[in-house]
């Protein structure tokens, strides 16, 4: 019974130390990552976040909640964002001209910069990015597409590989889905508090903020 009390005792001990470390945290950061970065993160008492980032051509958000942990206030984005997907649709002229690699939106618009990689049955694969017209094929190329593969890296997006059948004759049109496109799904990413800053710690990379006008 007496070492139940004492347990009691120094859980009840660390509450005014956990209330206080919440407290702190509580406030609105810019990000402080350059000229060009311009971002913020809000905590509030409730227990919630918004975050949000513009890096050039980089838009990035997330709300959620945040707790406590092992001292620090970790991040989880809620609901869970659902990932962006490539899928493989029907050929898709573009001014009455079918390119070799074509990725759109849903709506059929064109998609530029998605960087990829083809396959062939000999010789070495060729890597590039699309335009909003679709790539083709180098003039003297005349070997025949067996498989892509399709990233965005800004946003840490890739699909797996997807095969040329017979039928496609080397033409392909992929469609990305964006859902969630943009939003950052935290999960327990947690801040450093730093003598003028706060770091926060994603899978990503690290970033500081300092902090704003609340």
């Amino acid at each position: 019974m007496r070492a139940i009390l004492l347990i009691a005792s120094a859980t009840l001990g660390l509450l005014p130390h956990l209330a206080c470390a919440s407290s702190v945290v509580v406030g609105h950061y810019r990000v402080a990552e350059g000229p060009d970065v311009a971002g913020e993160l809000v905590l509030t008492r409730d227990g919630r976040f918004e975050y949000g980032l513009a890096a050039g051509a980089l838009d990035e958000r997330a709300q959620g909640r945040w707790e406590m942990i092992g001292g620090r206030a970790c991040l989880f984005t809620e609901p869970k964002p659902l990932a962006p997907v490539f899928a493989k649709a029907p050929i898709l002229p573009v001014d009455g001209a079918v390119p070799t690699l074509l990725v759109t939106w849903p709506d059929g618009r064109g998609i530029a910069g998605v960087d990829f990689r083809m396959g062939f049955d000999s010789g070495e694969p060729l890597e590039g990015y699309t335009q909003d017209y679709g790539w083709s094929m180098p003039e003297g190329d005349a070997r025949l597409p067996r498989w892509v593969e399709l990233s965005v890296p800004m946003h840490q997006l890739a699909s797996a590989r997807i095969a040329f059948e017979t039928a496609d004759r080397g033409m392909m049109h992929v469609v990305l889905t964006p859902n969630d496109l943009g939003v950052v799904d935290f999960e327990a990413a947690c801040l450093e508090a730093k003598e003028d800053s706060v770091i926060l710690h994603r899978r990503e990379g690290d970033m500081r903020f300092r902090r704003g006008e609340d």
